[in-house]
Parts: C-alpha cells; structure tokens; sequence
C-alpha cells in the first residue's frame, strides 16, 4: 500500500494562554496542501517484527522514536493481533517547517495500517489514537480545513474560501525551529477577535488581521521570515505568513505564474507551489 502524507499550513495562529498541564491553549485555521511525502506499508515476512526504512530528506531521530513507529505501535496495542509489516518513508516534506510532515506521516501510517489490515476503525476512531501521538495528528486523520482549538486536538470543519488561490512555500535549508523554542519566546495573550473572525474578512485584510503569534519571537532569530515574507509581499502575495511554529513561509497568490515566480531562484530555500484545494487534498 502506497500512500501520499500531506503537509499542512495554519491561516493564523493565537496562543491564548498557559495551561496548568503546561500545554497551552491555541487559535488557528490548519488547510492541508499538496506537498507530500511517500510512505508504503506492506506486510512484513513471517517471523519479522515491524520495521521502519527512512530515505529522501534527513530525520533527525532514529527510526525507532520517529512518529510512525509511535503510530504502529498505538495500533499494536489497540490491535495486539495486526500482522508486522515493513514500513518505507520517503521524507520530502522538510522538518522544522512547521508544515506538520511527521504528524502526516504518523497519521498516514494509522489510516494505511487500518485499511491494509482490515481493523475496522472509522474516521473518529483514528482520530481519538492520533491524538495521543501528536498534537496536528488528528487534523491529517480528517484532512481537510479545520479549525483547531485546545491544545490542537479540538477540531471543527472550518468554512474557509480559498477559491481561485495558488500557494509558494519556501523553507530555509538548514534553518529550522523546534516547537519548543518557539513557544519559548512566546507571550500567550486573548486578542479578544478570533481566527475564525479575520477569515471571514475580505481578502485585502487578511494581512493586517491574521496572525501568527510566533513570528515576532522566531524572526528575530531568523531574519530569513521577514526577508521571505516581503518576497511573497513583492511577488504579489494577497496573504503571506510564517507556517505552525516555523521556519517555512507561505505565500497566498490569485495565479499560478505569480506563485512560481515568488519562490523561483531561491537555491538555499526548499519550495513548492501548487493550487489550494478548499475541501482538502
């Protein structure tokens, strides 16, 4: 079984307050996108227990801590019967991105176990074991545009209007932000309007009215945000913004050609373009 993990960009991101637990509460419109990473699951010989082969871009953990494995063996215990199988992930997506790619993948590895292997579980049900891997898994398990709330695992269908728009994405090569950090460097505040509010505003305030809660604190560690930003801004961007917690940059563009052009000759950047698909991937 052969499937496409896809990464995810947040239309806004509010961090309204610290939890007791330590978490904290957050705002945001997460919209899937067409980037994606391959991953295939195919039962594994008899005798052989699971295993996970990575290629393509670098992870940065071994494969026995990478949130796949964390997926297979949440399913092992809800299902101690599953067959082993082999697992291969070609990694495209970048980490550090805050495009979500390991919380996909994870998510991805749950649907595909559940569909090879004939577990029965519907859509809620993966979601309810997404959640106690990651905080974006459960967004990959519905995969379309939701409004998360909580601490991300709260989710409603978001009614977001990205008709007509074509996405460029750069990330740094090199330069990524653990969510840790970023949190860090982030004073929680209730701006008292919502995520949800600034959408359903015409386009031409989404710029001033949409707002990523982390980009203050990380672009002033990576001066490439704003470098990124105001190409996006230049090229013709209707809204541009920093993704999740960094360090990839989005831009929101009304035509193909303007998109390409946004991220064309930016070698130390890995990017894509492509067209947003309201109801999802």
């Amino acid at each position: 079984m052969i499937l496409f993990p896809n990464a995810k960009i947040n239309l806004g991101l509010r961090i309204l307050r610290r939890r007791p637990d330590g978490y904290h509460d957050i705002d945001s419109v997460l919209v899937p996108i067409g980037w994606s990473d391959i991953l295939e699951i195919v039962p594994a010989p008899a005798g052989e227990s699971t295993s996970l082969t990575c290629t393509g871009r670098p992870v940065a953990c071994p494969p026995e801590k990478n949130l796949v494995m964390k997926a297979w063996r949440a399913m092992a215990e809800r299902f101690p019967e599953m067959p082993q199988a082999r697992i291969f992930l070609r990694k495209i997506v970048p980490d550090g991105a805050g495009l979500g790619g390991g919380s996909s993948d994870a998510a991805f590895t749950l649907l595909g176990l559940n569909e090879l292997f004939g577990c029965g579980l519907d859509t809620d049900g993966l979601a309810a074991i997404a959640a106690t891997i990651g905080a974006d898994c459960p967004f990959f398990i519905y995969n379309r545009p939701m409004l998360v709330s909580g601490t991300g695992t709260t989710l409603a269908p978001a009614d977001t209007d990205l008709d007509g728009l074509h996405i460029a994405i750069a990330k740094p090569e090199g330069r990524s932000v653990s969510t840790a950090e970023a949190y860090a460097g982030v004073t929680p505040h209730d701006p008292g309007t919502t995520v949800a509010d600034a959408l359903a505003m015409p386009r031409n305030r989404w710029q001033r009215e949409l707002v990523n809660d982390f980009e203050p604190s990380v672009g002033a560690r990576l001066s490439e945000i704003d470098l990124l930003k105001a190409r996006m801004l230049a090229a013709g961007a209707v809204y541009t913004a920093m993704s999740g917690s960094g360090s990839a940059v989005f831009g929101l563009f009304e035509s193909a050609n303007l998109a390409e052009r946004a991220v064309s000759a930016l070698d130390d950047c890995a990017c894509w373009t492509g067209l947003m698909k309201p109801q999802g991937v």
